[in-house]
């Protein structure tokens, strides 16, 4: 068994310079490359290690890496972002072996390349951080294609003060998501620590720290059998679906085992389960140095072994979904088996269930599988997920999820437009929708709107609840003895409402009418307050109740036990005193 080059996806927030660091990794190796070594697949580069020893020459000495590198290059994922990345997905984990962190050295850790992290770590891929713009430190003197640590040496302490600052930044930055990073060369342990590669896409500088570091990495943390390909039938996962002028409906996709031969049946997966296609044609890019135009860019081959990027013409490939895996079969026989694998394969993904928790709708099934992901991470259950845009059915289990907990009754829909219709019927069932293209933001409004949810259930509950209080009769303030009684009291702890029971030694004595404070009405009545209250009953000033008497509020068992266990934290240290004293005066009383 041959191995393969590891797979490499780039990331990071818009304008960071992925897609430039990339073009210059490319141009680098096509400068350096030996006749015939570079080659270019749909959606990726192959990068040989040949090519980058010979431009990285002097680092790799230093470095003493000669003759230890067995890895045979890089294929590098040229559609740089999270949606890539998602969708490299294969059964047990990433199809990505690998992935580059970029990030603009002047302005930190920004939203998509937060994103891009947590992504990055839900999938447990080793990665690198390219610390990019190196160039735009003030000072920095730059030379084309320079190795940092060559570069480093050669500037004036304030550029290299500047860069110390903001590499600091960075890693505070990445210290708040649970990460150690340092300066790659300040690395003394790689598998607890993450290398931070300064590089610039404009000069080329740090490219051939970066490309030397990924060697490092892939050795160390991938295993040598999980880069190893067979001779068998074609394994991959789908890139991207689009209708191609004169080519109808393709499908770009990886090949990360085996082979795929022009005239062989491929099993994928559409949005109603497993499809089944024959290869009408395979297209690839011709040789860099083949490439004339646009027009002229592509040929097709007979067949294409692993590891590689392809283009698949075939019938039968509408409908089909990026994110889903595609086989190659050459045993017709084996047909029914693979289409069973990859059932059981997309099922694995979806969900459907009749517990409580949130709708999850993507767009791919890599980018359902990552938010699936990422939502378990953070604690939030799923009830169901699935591809394609919301239906009416999502909202009616939205609703179901609701009713178990408020918080529930929510669609997440991920990088989907969703039918005004189920948008509507959605607003009517108070079902809330929350879209987005970046999927932590969704999360972030999510975790607001459960707060605010949660925040007005708690609310609805203690307005239903009776509050603990123990007031005071006021001596010389009887303002009337019976029907009914008006009397001045001091509110010593809790909080005193209208329509509440007082009681006196366990016993009822009447119910709270209104509430006056300087001669004008108050909803309640708080610790140390004195007002004068109106109490409807049978009872009389003088002989169930006197002057001076302590009463308190009654509270039914089953509210007492609410506050004391569900709800306590939202009592004031007086009312949990008014509470208890209340509690432990029933008690003597039943006594």
């Amino acid at each position: 068994m041959s191995v393969r080059s590891p797979f490499v996806v780039v990331m990071g927030h818009v304008d960071v310079g992925k897609t430039l660091l990339l073009d210059k990794i490319r141009g680098t190796s096509v400068a350096y490359r030996e006749p015939g070594m570079i080659t270019q697949h749909i959606g990726m580069s192959l990068v040989p290690w040949p090519a980058v020893e010979r431009f990285a020459g002097p680092l790799v000495d230093r470095l003493k890496l000669r003759g230890r590198i067995w890895v045979p290059g890089f294929l590098f994922i040229d559609t740089p972002g999270h949606a890539a990345f998602s969708n490299l997905r294969k059964r047990g984990g990433s199809v990505a072996d690998l992935a580059v962190l970029v990030v603009d050295i002047t302005s930190g850790l920004e939203d998509q390349g937060a994103e891009s992290l947590k992504l990055i770590q839900s999938r447990g891929v080793p990665f690198v951080i390219a610390a990019n713009k190196l160039d735009r430190i003030y000072g920095w003197r730059s030379v084309e294609n320079r190795p940092f640590l060559f570069a480093v040496e050669e500037q004036e302490w304030h550029a290299v003060a500047t860069l110390e600052e903001r590499i600091g930044k960075l890693i505070d930055e990445l210290s708040r998501f649970g990460i150690e990073a340092d300066r790659y060369d300040r690395v003394r342990d790689f598998s607890r620590q993450v290398p931070i590669v300064p590089t610039s896409a404009v000069t080329g500088e740090g490219i051939a720290d970066l490309l030397v570091v990924l060697a490092g990495v892939s050795q160390r943390f991938i295993p040598r059998e999980r880069l190893q390909v067979a001779d068998g039938p074609a394994r991959g996962v789908v890139m991207e679906v689009k209708e191609e002028k004169g080519l109808g409906v393709v499908a770009d996709a990886i090949i990360y085992d085996g082979r795929i031969r022009k005239g062989d049946v491929v099993v994928t997966a559409g949005l109603d389960g497993p499809r089944e296609a024959r290869v009408r044609m395979l297209v690839m890019p011709k040789p860099l140095e083949e490439m004339r135009d646009p027009e002229d860019r592509y040929m097709a081959v007979e067949e294409v072994r692993a590891a590689a990027g392809v283009r698949i013409v075939a019938d039968g490939l509408e409908g089909v979904v990026a994110g889903a895996p595609i086989y190659a079969v050459w045993d017709p026989q084996a047909i029914p088996h693979v289409q069973k694998q990859i059932k059981e394969e997309i099922a694995e993904i979806k969900i459907e269930s009749d517990r409580e928790g949130v709708i999850v709708r993507a767009d791919t099934f890599g980018t359902l599988e990552s938010t699936i992901l990422f939502l378990r991470q953070q604690g939030v259950p799923v009830r169901k997920a699935d591809v394609g845009p919301p239906t009416h059915k999502d909202v009616v289990e939205a609703v179901l999820s609701r009713r178990r907990n408020p918080a529930f009754g929510v669609i997440l829909a991920f990088n989907v437009k969703v039918p005004p219709d189920v948008e509507k019927e959605a607003a009517s069932s108070g079902v809330k929708i929350i879209k987005g293209e970046i999927l932590y933001r969704i999360f972030d409004e999510y975790i607001k709107w459960s707060h605010e949810v949660k925040t007005k259930t708690v609310e609805q509950i203690l307005s239903q609840l009776t509050r603990p209080a123990k007031i005071q009769l006021l001596p010389g303030y009887v303002f009337r003895r019976s029907d009914p009684a008006i009397v001045g009291v001091k509110v010593l702890a809790g909080t005193l409402k209208p329509g509440v029971t007082l009681v006196k030694d366990g016993r009822e004595v009447g119910r709270v009418m209104q509430i006056q404070k300087q001669g004008k009405p108050v909803n309640e009545a708080v610790a140390g307050d004195e007002v004068a209250i109106s109490i409807q009953g049978d009872v009389i000033v003088g002989r169930q109740i006197k002057e001076g008497d302590v009463l308190y509020v009654y509270i039914p068992d089953e509210q007492a036990r609410q506050w004391l266990f569900q709800y306590k934290q939202h009592l004031r240290e007086d009312e949990i005193k008014a509470l208890e004293e209340y509690l432990k005066a029933r008690r003597r009383g039943s006594g």
